[in-house]
């Protein structure tokens, strides 16, 4: 058998990752991230309580990684061509995007806000910093942390709004309500029963993109 290119070693390794990650974030949503060892999910993965500590030097960083993976697929798909400027397609893009990524992915999502209910979790995850992926580094006031770029990008995509809506209109309570309305559609699509909810989610998803493009 010939031996392994570097290519084929690497994909090895982030597979190993991503089993590592995704049993920690079982344990960590059920259990709790306090009361979870490490050897726990060693055992939980098959693999040697050292074999992670290869590509994880603690628990602490193994749950900022879980973190970091999670914002980073969701991130993806907002500003897309990284610009800072959002048009109402790239909006609607992100939406949907979104809403797709949760129902592939539900039973993910539903642990992975498990375990932000979590105290120690949710100031983890307040203080979390991500570098956004090709912004222009060039500039002064690039934004370091992911939620406050997003946050500015969408700020900036409301008060724009402002000339085309009546008098009155009040960008930052409309972002409020938006991050209500996305918020809560996430909460309850991850947590209804698809089979009994009254709630079809397609058409509030529609209804939001509506609203705020």
């Amino acid at each position: 058998m010939s031996p392994k290119s570097s290519k084929q070693l690497e994909e090895i390794k982030e597979k190993k990752r991503n089993l590592i990650m995704d049993h920690a974030l079982r344990l960590f949503a059920e259990n709790g991230f306090q009361a979870t060892r490490i050897d726990q999910i060693a055992k939980h993965c098959g693999v040697s309580k050292g074999l992670i500590y290869n590509y994880f030097a603690s628990k602490e960083e193994l749950l900022k990684e879980i973190i970091n993976r999670s914002l980073t697929e969701v991130y993806q798909y907002f500003d897309i061509n990284r610009d800072g400027y959002l048009t109402e397609d790239e909006f609607e893009y992100f939406i949907r995007q979104v809403f797709r990524i949760l129902k592939e992915k539900r039973t993910f999502w539903q642990l992975f806000f498990q375990l932000l209910m979590q105290k120690e979790v949710r100031e983890e995850f307040i203080n979390h910093s991500v570098t956004p992926p090709d912004i222009n580094s060039g500039e002064p006031d690039v934004i370091q942390n992911l939620e406050n770029y997003v946050l500015n990008v969408l700020s900036d995509y409301f008060r724009k709004k402002t000339e085309k809506s009546a008098d009155g209109y009040d960008p930052l309570s409309e972002l409020i309500l938006f991050a209500i309305a996305l918020k809560g559609l996430t909460i309850t699509y991850l947590f209804s029963d698809e089979k009994t909810s009254i709630f079809d989610f397609e058409k509030i998803v529609d209804l939001i993109i509506e609203k705020y493009k």
